[in-house]
């Protein structure tokens, strides 16, 4: 179960997701007029920059380690979880983040397309057009960046559900293993040792006729 090492990772960066999400949600009310409009569009768009910038920088996180633990959750996780139990829910809450992992992935790859070209350019106009690149990609993730914001965490729960029955059923299968092996080895007849070969007794030569 390798894929468990990247569980405090997803952690992590599901909870800077929500935290971004819920720094706007706290003042974004404030800056708008009683219609929801905005009374200063640029206080306005630079707040919801910073908080698009925030947002995708923890979604990379889970374009780094998710894939690897969702295959990991898939494998582990049994029929009976997805009907009922403890992690029953939330495997259900984790559908379709499989899509979004590979959107974000998709526009991750673009922004780097876009980039390339602009190596060897001077450092103030790759300055400018890196800025300007960067905050076009975040805008367009902060949809996957929302999505993973509210399904990380289920992933991360089951994750660590799995991992934890799994160090708990190993000790139990290795005592049954153990308790096998002694009961097989007490029920094994013992084996008496081969008694030695005796060789046959040798008879004296009969004496000979004296002439």
């Amino acid at each position: 179960m390798a894929w468990r090492r990247h569980l405090p990772a997803l952690a992590s960066a599901a909870a800077g997701i929500n935290e971004a999400c819920d720094a706007w949600d706290a003042v974004s009310d404030s800056l708008c007029d009683a219609d929801g409009w905005p009374l200063d569009d640029k206080f306005y768009g630079d707040g919801k920059v910073k908080r698009d910038a925030e947002a995708w920088k923890h979604a990379e996180v889970f374009l780094d380690h998710g894939p690897e633990v969702l295959a990991g959750v898939r494998a582990a996780a049994d029929g009976p979880d997805y009907v009922e139990g403890p992690i029953s829910d939330d495997l259900r809450r984790i559908r379709g983040i499989d899509t979004i992992l590979f959107r974000a992935e998709e526009l991750r790859h673009e922004w780097d397309g876009v980039m390339a070209p602009m190596d060897g350019s001077q450092p103030s106009v790759l300055h400018l057009y890196q800025e300007r690149a960067e905050e076009h990609r975040n805008t367009e993730g902060w949809h996957y960046s929302h999505e993973l914001g509210c399904k990380g965490p289920a992933l991360v729960r089951v994750g660590e559900y799995l991992a934890h029955r799994a160090d708990t059923e190993r000790p139990a299968q290795t005592e049954r293993a153990r308790v096998a092996l002694t009961r097989s080895t007490h029920n094994t007849p013992a084996v008496s040792p081969a008694s030695p070969q005796v060789p046959p007794a040798s008879h004296p030569p009969a004496p000979g006729r004296s002439r």
